[in-house]
């Protein structure tokens, strides 16, 4: 049995009510005072900081985002100074990494430090110091009118004058003063792309009276050891391969040896530094510093067997094919009293590919 079912008399008082509203404005018709069930709550009543209150804990707030500011820039001048002191192969124990690089650990952690102070500052200058008020705006299309414009403008010049960033010069000075250093850490990182070449790659290892060793038995060099049509491979006496610095020289250093018909060399200055019809050229490509090793006896070529680079050392090591952009370099020679052949000089110009020296 329903409630529509019962006497009227015999229903609850409350019950009662809600029947003769039903029957007042139609079954399961809302009232007026219905129609918005759900009151607007509003603003919550504003509860003041003590901050807002009492100076001196502003000042308390004010002294401490200056404070961290402080140690940002504290912190990024040891990220520098630690990037300039501490050796690279430097390392230490720290519990419980660890052994682990000195270098890396300094940077990690100053670079950490002077980041997190900055936000860590902003944060609590924000909380503490900036105006809190709640501010209700109603909606309003997305194309800005003027007022609306103008009102943004105001709003934005309200909340600058409200953050206290021009009464509250400590904060601002090392705020700027923190922003400022911060990205110095970054530019000093560029340093670690490498050291300057200075004029590093205009110079090797060869100077005059160097001999030329063979790559593959180690031993000086005699113009009898280089057959016409052979292809010998040389580096500078003195450079062994458990020399730290061995791959680093070696690769502006190494040499091709070749002899040829002295009536078959075609530039004037080749036959001129070469001995006997042994002309001394850089293995390294032009191109992107491959090492060229595939010679053809007929027509004196070498091919680079990266890209296909093709030059002929009968006339000067120039480019008759492939993307390389200029000759091999050549290396002017000779033979000591003791027979052997020997540099008279280092390269006349920066071996391997092009540089951004080269114009």
């Amino acid at each position: 049995m329903s409630s529509q079912d019962i006497p009227e008399e015999n229903l609850p008082a409350e019950q009662s009510e809600q029947s003769a509203g039903h029957d007042e404005h139609g079954h399961g018709a809302l009232s007026p005072a219905d129609e918005h069930p759900f009151a607007d709550p509003g603003l919550p009543p504003h509860e003041h900081r003590i901050q807002d209150v009492d100076e001196r804990a502003a000042k308390r707030s004010e002294r401490s985002v200056a404070l961290m500011f402080t140690v940002s820039m504290l912190a990024t001048i040891a990220f520098i100074a630690s990037f300039v002191a501490i050796p690279v192969d430097k390392s230490v124990y720290i519990f419980p990494l660890g052994h682990i690089s000195a270098l890396n650990f300094a940077l990690g952690l100053t670079l950490g430090i002077a980041l997190f102070c900055i936000g860590a500052g902003a944060v609590h200058w924000a909380r503490t110091l900036m105006s809190d008020v709640e501010i209700a705006d109603e909606r309003h299309p997305i194309e800005a009118e003027p007022e609306v414009r103008e009102k943004v403008f105001a709003d934005f010049q309200q909340g600058a004058k409200e953050s206290a960033l021009g009464r509250r010069k400590l904060i601002r000075n090392t705020m700027f003063g923190a922003l400022t250093l911060v990205p110095l850490s970054g530019v000093v990182l560029l340093r670690d792309l490498g050291p300057l070449p200075e004029d590093k790659l205009r110079h090797t290892l060869w100077s005059k009276g160097k001999l030329l060793v063979n790559m593959n038995t180690n031993e000086p060099l005699r113009p009898s050891d280089v057959a016409v049509g052979s292809l010998t491979f040389a580096k500078p006496e003195g450079l062994e391969e458990h020399d730290h610095e061995f791959q680093n020289e070696i690769a502006k250093a190494a040499l091709m040896i070749v002899r040829i018909q002295p009536d078959n060399i075609k530039d004037k200055r080749e036959l001129e530094w070469s001995h006997e019809g042994i002309v001394a050229y850089s293995k390294i490509c032009t191109h992107v510093g491959c090492p060229i090793s595939l010679y053809e006896q007929q027509t004196h070529h070498v091919l680079c067997p990266c890209h296909q680079s093709t030059f002929d050392l009968s006339d000067g090591a120039r480019v008759i094919f492939g993307p390389a952009g200029h000759a091999l370099p050549q290396l002017r020679i000779g033979v000591n009293d003791e027979g052997y052949l020997e540099a008279l000089g280092d390269f006349e110009e920066p071996v391997g590919p092009a540089f951004w020296e080269r114009g």
